[in-house]
């Protein structure tokens, strides 16, 4: 059975690391669209209701992690997860889970 879903147009506020910015603090903003994420790709979008959470940060988002490999054997191109957290907390956490496939979206305002 497959799940195919057109999903929502939607803006979202991220922060990425820029090399050309020195100091502490080594990133800007970027607009990214849900096509910029999704558009021409096989992706699996899941949702958790927020970072830092005890059971999203010790099974969810780990367990995505470690099956990525088998994911990517079935045609996947991409794992992204969105959460209702603002860039800064995104990065944080994606930071202190040490991923390294998932890529996390950050939808401060819970638009999408």
């Amino acid at each position: 059975m497959t799940m195919e879903k057109q999903v929502p147009i939607v803006t979202f506020r991220t922060r990425v690391r820029d090399e050309s910015i020195s100091g502490p603090n080594p990133y800007r903003w970027e607009d990214k669209t849900t096509d910029d994420y999704f558009s021409g790709k096989r992706v699996i979008l899941f949702s958790l209701p927020g970072a830092f959470t005890p059971i999203c940060s010790t099974f969810q988002l780990p367990d995505f992690e470690s099956l990525y490999v088998e994911f990517k054997k079935n045609g996947i191109d991409d794992i992204y997860c969105l959460s209702v957290n603002d860039a800064f907390v995104m990065n944080a956490w994606g930071k202190s889970q040490g991923l390294k496939n998932v890529k996390l979206i950050p939808d401060g305002s819970g638009e999408f």
